[in-house]
């Protein structure tokens, strides 16, 4: 009797990581449609040149290091980390910044530790933190919903040949807004500034819920489990109830605020959700989000950032390995370790 010449064990499949990037990016589609449809082409704007410098740093990366290009360049993971980027990164930010952001996110977030799968940060937040701390000015400059900037005024202040000034398009974040507030109070703040939605930021509110559609299309494809999500979320809204503050002046936002405003549905399922430089079991992808909830409130409310995720996330990458060691499920046919000691032993 012939055996096949596959067994099960050794049966190929297509790139599943390709598979994966794809779905991700797709994905990201109804975030990309909203921010396009509240800022205007600057979205467009960052995700084609974001693309192009990934790539172009991608195939430059894997020259140097040996590695095939055609294999290693289909399988979308330098496509994801610029998506991810130019979508956290303000839509008319100068085209200087989006390089610096990217080349660093592609070469010191991912390559310089031995490329995918081998990296302890997340990339495209490493590329965010890094450009932040850097270029505060530039990275609080985002424009107000209606600022209504056509092709050829985007492309001026992207390439810098506007003559308009930013202070006539842009406009404080509801994040902002109450990390600076020091005598108004809720209701005050609400009536007097145009940053306030409905729920949330104005217009950040739909963008958030464009991308929890997103998220929730990945997890129903499986590609990522609940835990870290509902992990953050869960942590991010425990912390505002217990220092929401009401609608005093020293209030922080109410949590369902704080769930529509800033970046918080793009990184509980787009960033605490990266196998590489997360949690790996269940218990620990709990544990991860939660850790990045917790930070995240803490930066907002009294750092000196309105927005904390990309510090969370890279805080919690750095704990990742101590949080598996903890959590590991225990291996199949071991006893479980027995605490304390028998009399005689």
């Amino acid at each position: 009797m012939k055996l096949p010449r596959i067994t099960s064990p050794h049966v190929t499949a297509g790139n599943r990581t390709q598979r994966v990037m794809l779905q991700v990016l797709a994905a990201c589609a109804p975030g990309v449609l909203v921010l396009t449809a509240l800022y205007g082409v600057g979205t467009l704007f960052n995700l084609l040149w974001c693309s192009a410098i990934a790539l172009g740093c991608e195939a430059a990366m894997l020259k140097l290091r040996g590695r095939p290009l055609g294999f290693f360049l289909k399988d979308g993971s330098a496509l994801v980390t610029a998506v991810l980027l130019a979508l956290a990164l303000p839509p008319y930010a100068p085209w200087w910044l989006t390089l610096i952001a990217t080349g660093f996110a592609l070469v010191f977030g991912k390559h310089l530790y031995g490329g995918l799968g081998q990296n302890p940060f997340n990339p495209a937040m490493l590329g965010y933190v890094v450009v932040l701390v850097s270029f505060p000015l530039e990275m609080t400059r985002w424009p107000s919903p209606d600022a209504s900037l056509g092709i050829v005024e985007g492309l001026g202040q992207i390439f810098g040949f506007a003559s308009q000034q930013p202070d006539a398009w842009v406009g404080a974040t509801v994040l902002d807004t109450i990390r600076t507030n020091k005598s108004l109070t809720m209701d005050e703040l609400m009536a007097q500034s145009a940053a306030f939605g409905s729920v949330g930021g104005r217009g950040v509110e739909l963008v958030n819920l464009a991308f929890l559609v997103g998220g929730l299309f990945l997890l129903w494809r499986k590609l990522f489990t609940w835990h870290a999500p509902v992990g953050m979320l869960g942590a991010l809204f425990v912390m505002n109830l217990l220092f929401w503050g009401g609608s005093g002046s020293d209030s922080h936002g109410s949590p369902l605020l704080h769930l529509f405003s800033g970046a918080t549905m793009l990184g509980a399922f787009f960033i605490v959700t990266d196998p590489v430089s997360g949690a790996t079991s269940n218990r620990g992808r709990l544990v991860f989000g939660i850790g990045v909830g917790v930070i995240t409130y803490i930066i907002r409310a009294w750092g000196g950032y309105p927005d904390g995720l990309a510090f969370a996330v890279l805080l919690m990458n750095l704990a990742a390995p101590t949080i598996d060691y903890y959590t590991r499920p225990r291996t199949y046919g071991h006893k479980k370790p027995q605490r304390g000691f028998k009399l005689g032993e």
